[in-house]
């Protein structure tokens, strides 16, 4: 059923466009756009996902050019661009996915009138965003910080830390259980992931990541990935590590259907985290 209203819902598009209606269509797809994005994350077929998303994304590309302003196609392109690099590129290709990171956070930045991405700029509307804004906001710090951590070698990248960090902070002054506990799944990362130097503290990113896995009561795997990926790793902690592997091997990934796709990614990258896991301790 899914796959069958994606595929109407791009020949009528597509339709519209060559009868020279696209006005229309934005107007029409708009109220769409919304179910098109939960539609993606609660496909448990990865291979499905992959070949469609692409797709998905140009087309709304395109309905954008006709409505630029549009913040429910900006939203779901900013949450797009991040899902797909993060789930089916970054251990590919890691350039490219700092790429569409990047295209992700110009989307989600123009969703609530933040184009300009200077420090000042952006300090000076995070006090205004509300939680009417969190769903944009929490994409933006998503794709922002998933770049970071992507880039931790490039000198270019310690100017960007503050900012981001701000835009997490004033996501978890709103909401900090968001999406599953990815906000503070998040912030452990960060602290995980970065040297001393830079603001890395491993005790603290253990505490998030606990309330990670506490507010999605374990279901949302992601929060596991990084826990071994990040922490366990960082730490050496080798027990903990191959513990959050077979918590993921043996969990049901349509238990929070809402996620299954992450889900599903996650237990194929956990499967590629195992296999390297003796390699990754001293």
């Amino acid at each position: 059923m899914k796959r069958t209203a994606r595929g109407l819902l791009f020949i009528s598009v597509m339709m519209l466009f060559t009868t020279g209606c696209a006005g229309l269509v934005v107007q029409a797809t708009s109220s769409l756009i919304p179910n098109l994005t939960k539609a993606f994350f609660e496909e448990c077929d990865l291979d499905l996902a992959k070949d469609s998303l692409p797709a998905e994304l140009k087309l709304m590309e395109g309905l954008l050019k006709n409505a630029p302003r549009n913040r429910e196609l900006l939203t779901a392109l900013c949450m797009g661009f991040t899902g797909y690099a993060m789930l089916f590129v970054e251990e590919q290709d890691p350039e490219r996915a700092s790429r569409l990171y990047l295209r992700a956070r110009s989307y989600g930045l123009r969703a609530i009138d933040m184009e300009d991405v200077s420090h000042q700029a952006i300090l000076s509307r995070l006090g205004a965003i509300g939680k009417g804004e969190i769903e944009p906001l929490f994409w933006i710090t998503m794709s922002w910080n998933a770049w970071i951590n992507l880039n931790l070698d490039k000198p270019a990248t310690l100017g960007e830390l503050g900012t981001a960090q701000e835009c997490l902070r004033r996501v978890m002054e709103i909401e900090p259980a968001y999406f599953y506990g990815s906000p503070y799944l998040i912030a452990g990362s960060m602290l995980a992931a970065r040297p001393k130097i830079l603001g890395g503290d491993a005790p603290r990113a253990k505490e998030f990541f606990s309330k990670a896995i506490a507010a999605s009561k374990g279901q949302f795997l992601l929060a596991q990935y990084y826990y071994a990926r990040y922490y366990a790793v960082r730490v050496q902690d080798k027990e903990l590590f191959f513990s959050l592997i077979r918590e993921v091997e043996n969990a049901p990934v349509d238990r929070l259907k809402a996620v299954c796709l992450i889900n599903t990614a996650v237990k194929q990258k956990m499967k590629g985290l195992k296999e390297m896991g003796h390699e990754l301790f001293f």
